[in-house]
């Protein structure tokens, strides 16, 4: 018998069926004939059970051997056809689960794609994954077994009462009773194993997250000597499991047994009952012997039906999850303005204007923030009344604590989020105007936290630029440095990258996310702690190919280290969401204020 598995039942059945059904309704004909051969496979087991009336009355007891012969005959090319039917709705019923289940999971990766980042600044990373992975491993269960078991179960059930009716209504009072019984035992039983299989996923998922955290910080373990502590930790966590996964497989375990052992009982009443009918002459021997098979199987699909209820609450669940996720709204774009490639490293806006005209406005690199106002959320203000222009071919820098909102200008650059107050122009042109593809495409970003993918060291540079040649990947590669360490690699360009790039130091890995931002060639460049992995020496060096990077391009930097932001045009000190100095390093010294604190060692960066 499967098992509960300790999902919540959904909330809204009726909505999410719907939903789900939408999908399901883009294949209804192969359904249909799903649900046709589950039927015929059905009516076969169960006409066939009631021919063994007329083969005892009319064949075996009078000795027409000639007619059971054929009866037999007919009996067996009716159960070929049956299993024919089985046969072909399990095929079909696999191919179709696994087509409306790579639908749900490819409008459920697009709608992914188009979310904000707020969305992913609210959830985990398991949790989100868990939508691709758990919830839609529910749907396809439900989908391969629940769907036509669920229809075999409830034809079984309704034939099998149906016929013991009509062979006997007096002994199916017992059969009748056994089978409210067994309900009520499943019901019973089913409410205390999920009861306890719940506590047991609880508890799972408690010691697979302290296992877990146990595995990634095996170093601090050891330094603190918190070995013993963390055993018996993992002991008390361990034995929670053990108690509430013993107690529901112990009821779950119950199941079977009892359902067999009410069905054995009820064959045995209804054979002494039925033997005694037919010595009355109330009941003819053929009957009985189609009553007692009848018997004998009315437990088995009925037992499925109920088991069988679960697992779709489980689907059903786990599809709300999923729809729930992609009723969110996606990252809106008004955008009108487009990029557009006129060749030789040239680009130029396409700004709609009345009548339908279109005017090429020059792409430079001209940002400017105009009084701008932003937080994350209502309560709390990131940035106020910030204001600051960058001229094409300048180099900015913001320096700050942590927290003063440096990053936060350049998300807003690229829109990852939307400001509350105040424009951004870029080139003269709002940003909220420019279609955010092409906007995002005029730019390129080296954040702190490089992200490699599972590819090759020439991919991942690749991938600011997909149509580039291999000569470009390599001369990007030179611009950031990174062709020395590349080229001692055992495959050099071609060596494999897993993990994000854990075969890499992380000095390494950022010099690759440089390179891939030289590789796009994008006239304004984002450089957020882009250094804050290398060492000074290295540094060094990718700042003279830095320099030809940015040479032309209008840059945006941030950093700890004041070093790197010297030969700026412009430094804006922020704190607490405001520019409280700008000037360059020059003018910044003379003022005597945070900045002059900051690169004498007075004041330190928090």
């Amino acid at each position: 018998m499967a098992r509960y598995v300790g999902y919540r039942r959904p909330e809204n059945t009726k909505k999410t069926l719907k939903k789900l059904m939408h999908y399901m309704g883009i294949h209804k004909w192969s359904l249909i004939l799903v649900a046709l051969l589950v039927l015929i496979g059905s009516g076969a087991n169960i006409f066939g059970t009631y021919l063994l009336k007329p083969v005892i009355n009319n064949y075996i007891l009078p000795g027409d051997i000639p007619g059971l012969i054929k009866m037999v005959i007919f009996m067996g090319i009716m159960y070929l056809c049956g299993v024919l039917a089985t046969w072909g709705y399990n095929q079909l019923m696999v191919h179709t689960a696994q087509k409306v289940v790579s639908e749900i999971r490819q409008d459920l990766f697009d709608h992914t794609q188009k979310l904000p980042l707020s969305y992913f600044d609210a959830h985990t990373h398991g949790e989100l994954m868990s939508r691709f992975t758990n919830d839609v491993d529910t749907i396809t269960e439900a989908l391969n077994n629940s769907f036509a078991m669920m229809i075999q179960s409830f034809a079984m059930i309704t034939g099998t009462i149906t016929m013991i009716l009509v062979l006997s209504v007096r002994l199916s009072l017992i059969v009748i009773a056994f089978l409210i019984l067994m309900l009520v035992f499943i019901k019973f039983n089913g409410r205390r194993s999920r009861k306890y299989f719940s506590r047991q996923q609880k508890c799972l998922g408690s010691i697979n997250g302290f296992v877990e955290e146990m595995v990634a910080g095996q170093k601090v373990e050891k330094v603190f000597n918190h070995e013993k502590q963390d055993f018996e930790e993992f002991c008390r966590r361990n034995e929670a499991l053990r108690e509430s996964s013993t107690k529901a497989l112990t009821y779950s375990g119950m199941m079977v047994p009892t359902i067999v052992s009410l069905s054995y009982i009820n064959y045995a009443v209804s054979a002494c009952v039925g033997g005694l009918f037919v010595l009355q002459g109330w009941l003819d021997l053929g009957s009985l012997s189609s009553y007692l098979v009848y018997v004998r199987q009315s437990a088995m699909p009925f037992n499925q039906f109920t088991q069988q209820v679960n697992f779709l609450l489980a689907a059903l669940a786990g599809a709300e999850r999923i729809f729930d996720m992609m009723e969110i709204e996606p990252e809106t774009d008004q955008g009108k303005v487009h990029l557009k490639d006129k060749g030789n490293r040239e680009f130029v806006w396409e700004v709609p204007e009345e009548g339908g005209a279109i005017q090429e406005v020059p792409l430079k690199g001209d940002v400017r923030f105009h009084d701008v106002t932003f937080g994350y959320n209502k309560k709390k203000v990131v940035l106020s009344d910030i204001s600051l222009y960058a001229k094409p071919g300048q180099k900015i820098a913001f320096v700050g604590s942590t927290g003063a909102g440096k990053t936060t200008i350049t998300n807003l650059i690229n829109r990852f989020y939307e400001i509350q107050q105040g424009t951004i122009t870029y080139d003269g042109i709002d940003i909220r105007d420019i279609c955010k593809d092409d906007l995002r495409r005029s730019l390129a970003m080296v954040i702190q936290d490089t992200h490699l993918f599972t590819g090759t060291i020439a991919d991942n540079i690749r991938y600011g630029k997909l149509d580039a040649t291999d000569e470009e990947v390599r001369e990007a590669a030179r611009i950031a440095n990174a062709d020395s360490f590349i080229r001692r690699l055992p495959h050099g360009y071609d060596t494999m990258l897993h993990s994000d790039g854990a075969n890499l130091s992380q000095g390494q890995r950022q010099l690759l996310a440089i390179a891939r931002a030289a590789i796009a060639s994008p006239p304004v460049l984002i450089l957020d702690e882009a250094t804050s992995s290398i060492d000074t020496r290295t540094e060094r060096l990718i700042e003279k190919g830095m320099d030809a990077l940015m040479e032309g391009r209008t840059v945006f930097v941030i950093a700890h280290r004041l070093s790197t932001v010297r030969n700026s045009e412009a430094i804006m000190v922020l704190e607490q969401g405001k520019i409280i100095e700008r000037g360059n390093h020059d003018d910044l010294l003379e003022q005597r204020g945070r900045y002059y604190q900051l690169y004498t060692g007075q004041f330190e960066l928090e």
